[in-house]
């Protein structure tokens, strides 16, 4: 038997203040189209903003339904819009916020694994990595370089 060794690198911001400013202001969208999500089963809110190659700032917020698998997360809304409407564009930086309306979330949130794998059918689509960025409510922002540090085994296309 064979073992392998994985090993992920983020960068931790302590506080918004710390991030460069166009990423707060990214983070700042993510933060607005939060409080706007459609969450009446969860009461978890998530709100994304992805920066486009073409300086167009794409958002998304989670919407429920009450036929759970038919809702959809606050990052594939925003990247099936960018998908949809900027086909050639690269997303270049997400930020992503999540805050519960009944526990405060003060640790960084990151994307679920349906997510995950949604950000890396768009990173091979684009053969460019997206920068990510995800926070609670309030709290340490993390920092991955590539969707590879939050999913470092991807299955994609050449599997099929």
């Amino acid at each position: 038997m064979n073992e392998i060794t994985i090993k992920t690198t983020f960068s931790v911001f302590e506080n918004l203040g710390e991030l460069p400013t166009d990423i707060q202001d990214l983070m700042a969208k993510a933060v607005e189209i939060r409080k706007k999500a459609y969450a009446p089963y969860s009461q978890f809110r998530v709100g994304a903003a992805l920066l486009l190659d073409n300086g167009t700032v794409v958002l998304g917020s989670n919407q429920e339904n009450a036929a759970y698998p038919s809702g959809l997360c606050a990052e594939r809304t925003a990247i099936f819009h960018a998908g949809s409407n900027y086909p050639e564009a690269k997303i270049v930086k997400m930020a992503i916020s999540a805050a519960s309306d009944n526990n405060p979330t003060t640790a960084p949130i990151p994307p679920c694994g349906a997510c995950r794998q949604s950000i890396a059918e768009y990173e091979f689509k684009q053969d460019y990595p997206i920068e990510i960025y995800f926070m609670g409510e309030t709290g340490n922002i993390y920092k991955s370089d590539s969707l590879k540090n939050l999913l470092p085994l991807t299955f994609d296309k050449n599997f099929l």
